[in-house]
């Protein structure tokens, strides 16, 4: 099954035109050498390869991000199969679309040098025409997006059909699907709200110029919140349940725990995980009894109606 990226060609689509016309998708991130080599493995190993010699052209970034821009370039480079469909954003609120055609290419020189071959559509997607959650993932900070969940809403656009309708998840561990709608709102309003929540009150959303703190790519898929201490001291892991099974849940915090340890925590960072649900889960707090470093929230939903005066 062919996955589909949101691939941002320069600093404000600076370089999208050309690569429509030139028939590629590319990337710099500062690093001037053939990558070939480097590409056999899995992203993890590519990063601890790259990383060094991303820091040493940009030695103001932090841990975190060079792990990010040397992930966004193994994506680019080699994780894109052939196939996938790409949407790079022309900067008019419009979305170039193309397949990937062939493997990775240097092309020493050139403003984007690691490329790979993409055959662009003639007609391009309107970001008005996404559902408010599509324009959230495919407009945020980085490089990369996996918009691949979006996939029966894409498909319909890119043919140009109506907007898709209501958000249902393909995800096999969802046993929900209406708590899996309801909490993708969800998230959407505790970024907007961060600052009045209680883990706002104490943290910050994680942000770098490679990404922002939701939706947070990591090597295992993304976290749906970071966020750092006010202090600098704790990097935070924020899942929501999200309908799915208890001890799926409990499996991928813990998993996305020990990515932000190794590759984004500073030496001096501890690292600590939340799930929040709508019900109480007696399977969470069995699992958490014995997993150390994660806090279950729950969290209410309160609507009324007020007559109109």
């Amino acid at each position: 099954m062919r996955n589909y990226y949101r691939v941002m060609l320069g600093r404000g689509s600076m370089y999208a035109d050309v690569c429509r016309q030139q028939g590629f998708i590319g990337a710099h991130f500062g690093i001037d050498q053939e990558l070939t080599s480097l590409l056999g493995g899995e992203q993890r190993e590519f990063t601890q390869q790259v990383r060094p010699t991303y820091q040493q052209v940009f030695p103001e970034k932090s841990k975190g991000s060079a792990g990010l821009a040397c992930g966004f370039l193994w994506t680019i480079s080699k994780g894109i199969q052939v196939g996938d469909i790409v949407l790079s954003p022309n900067g008019q609120g419009r979305y170039f679309v193309g397949e990937v055609t062939g493997e990775y290419c240097y092309v020493a020189g050139d403003e984007q040098p690691h490329q790979r071959p993409v055959a662009w559509h003639e007609e391009l997607v309107d970001r008005s025409e996404m559902s408010e959650s599509l324009r959230n993932s495919a407009g945020s900070i980085g490089t990369v997006s996996n918009v691949s969940k979006y996939r029966e809403e894409l498909e319909q656009l890119i043919k140009g059909e109506a907007k898709t309708q209501a958000l249902i998840s393909q995800d096999p561990t969802v046993e929900d699907a209406t708590v899996f709608a309801l909490e993708k709102h969800l998230e959407d309003f505790l970024v907007a709200n961060w600052s009045s929540t209680p883990l706002g009150r104490t943290h910050d959303l994680y942000e770098t110029e490679e990404s922002g703190g939701q939706q947070f790519p990591t090597d295992t898929g993304p976290i749906d919140l970071l966020a750092i201490s006010k202090d600098k001291q704790e990097l935070l892991v924020v899942e929501l349940k999200r309908g799915r099974a208890s001890d799926a849940v409990v499996g991928q915090i813990q998993r996305y725990m020990g990515y932000v340890l190794e590759e984004i925590a500073e030496e001096h960072q501890r690292v600590r995980g939340v799930i929040i649900a709508l019900d109480d889960d007696k399977r969470i707090r069995r699992a958490l009894q014995i997993a150390q470093g994660i806090e279950f929230y729950r969290y209410e939903v309160k609507f009324n109606l007020i007559p109109a005066s």
